[in-house]
């Protein structure tokens, strides 16, 4: 039977015990890390994007500057001293800049999303004469002949491996209809915000 007091000490202290109140050595590489990372991300961004996210004057600057480096080594230097500046950047103003940037990726998403419906479109216009009747239902002001020129033309181009010019004209011409409804929409969505502020 084993002795239930071997290896055990006469008394118990939490004299000697110290209370690790900071984070560990890892925590604090990975967070450093973390920061670095969101650094290159924001480099990595166009210049107009990078001046609309709030952050202090000096982070920006650097970001900036970093950008104008072409230089491997002078760029690399540049990309440490970015992620000095981030590091000193409070918790509330990393997580403006995540909010921020997180934003910028789902307006992509949705982007991307449009495009490849448009696309879609474009090829059920291609394969199925009764898309264009649905089209031109929907939006009058097209040229109905213009378009069926266009879609045979696309048609042509594909079955020769020609360079798809009306392939993308019809693109072109399905991305200003939806440009337009969206604006049309825009304005629509303003006045009932309007009118139930009068409420």
């Amino acid at each position: 039977m084993p002795n239930a007091n071997r290896g055990a000490i006469g008394f118990q202290s939490s004299e000697f015990q110290e209370q690790y109140e900071r984070p560990s050595k890892t925590e604090l590489k990975r967070q450093s890390d973390a920061l670095q990372d969101l650094g290159r991300e924001l480099v990595e961004q166009p210049r107009d994007r990078v001046k609309r996210v709030p952050m202090p004057d000096d982070v920006r600057d650097a970001i900036l500057e970093c950008q104008n480096i072409k230089n491997h080594e002078g760029r690399r230097r540049q990309m440490q001293f970015v992620g000095k500046k981030m590091r000193s950047l409070t918790e509330e103003e990393v997580a403006a800049i995540q909010r921020t940037i997180e934003g910028w990726k789902g307006a992509s998403k949705a982007d991307t999303a449009a495009l490849h419906a448009l696309e879609r479109r474009r090829e059920k216009l291609l394969a199925d004469d009764n898309a264009l009747t649905t089209l031109l239902g929907e939006h009058a002001e097209l040229d109905a002949q213009h378009l069926r020129t266009l879609i045979r033309n696309a048609r042509k181009e594909q079955a020769e491996n020609k360079p798809p010019k009306a392939y993308r004209e019809i693109f072109q011409i399905l991305k200003d209809l939806d440009a337009k409804a969206k604006t049309a929409a825009a304005p629509a969505e303003d006045d009932s915000e309007s009118e139930d502020d009068d409420e």
